[in-house]
């Protein structure tokens, strides 16, 4: 395994090359180019801020004094925006390798920079919402913290594209020998989205009254801690907004374990994947 990883780190250019290859035939016909990557969030915000925060009322799962800083658009706006980012991974994972069929069986590269590059091309597509982030955060008033920006934040990061990773490495590798997947994954990834907190705070689901088993499952999703950590960085201090001590847990454990089942799900199928290629 040691040496498949050194492997990998020798074409850590090819990864940078087919990012960038990839995010310039996205964009090279566009008029407005990057502006895509934020007008799709942006236009699912409002529309969710109207149901969910006007008729809905989800906003009282957000405390009042929280109201003050932002209140229930800047928590769309940080769950949204992650969000949309870890849904296009899981829509294009499952064709990682297929989409670089060619490249896969003419090159003499590890296999493993293909769903790596996938995984890099939304990472880079998720720093440049960031700015437009901090602009929401601004004009709305959020409260953060330096613990919050240098924690939180890269913590949230780094278990959303360590967990997005093997999900792709599995996805991917299970696509090629049987495409029922592809169709499966848009359901999960629809359940896994109302599942993690995306419109309403957790608080709701966990001061409800379904039973109390059915709340510790709903903790054990890994999405639902690192939501929440993505929130916890612009709502600082609410106690009620940051990740319970047994979600955030659950989005390490989770994390980690999805990466090692997607690698070991990888290697295992990649002679018979390379056939069917």
């Amino acid at each position: 395994m040691a040496s498949r990883a050194l492997a990998v780190w020798e074409h850590r250019r090819v990864v940078g090359l087919l990012v960038r290859r990839d995010l310039k035939v996205k964009y090279q016909q566009s008029v407005l180019g990057y502006a895509w990557t934020m007008l799709e969030p942006l236009a699912l915000t409002t529309v969710y801020f109207f149901v969910f925060g006007v008729i809905l009322n989800a906003t009282r799962g957000i405390p009042e004094e929280a109201q003050a800083y932002g209140g229930f658009l800047l928590f769309l706006v940080a769950g949204i925006l992650p969000w949309t980012t870890f849904g296009s991974i899981l829509s294009e994972a499952p064709r990682a390798l297929i989409t670089h069929s060619k490249l896969i069986t003419t090159m003499k590269v590890p296999r493993e920079i293909f769903p790596m590059a996938t995984v890099g091309t939304k990472f880079v597509e998720y720093l440049l919402t960031l700015p437009v982030l901090l602009v929401f955060v601004i004009a709305l008033g959020g409260q953060f913290t330096w613990m919050g920006l240098l924690v939180w934040l890269p913590a949230a990061i780094v278990l959303q594209f360590t967990f997005g990773l093997g999900m792709t490495l599995f996805l991917a590798s299970i696509n090629v020998m049987l495409r029922d997947v592809e169709r499966l994954t848009r359901i999960v990834t629809r359940l896994l989205f109302y599942g993690s907190a995306i419109l309403f705070p957790a608080t709701m689901v966990l001061t409800s009254g379904i039973p109390e088993w059915l709340k510790t499952v709903y903790q054990l999703n890994p999405l639902l801690g690192i939501f929440e950590m993505h929130r916890t960085v612009w709502f600082s201090g609410f106690e009620e907004l940051t990740p319970t001590a047994l979600a955030l847990c659950s989005s390490v454990v989770g994390s980690i374990l999805m990466l090692v089942i997607g690698y070991w799900t990888f290697r295992r199928l990649e002679m018979s994947v390379l056939k069917e290629l």
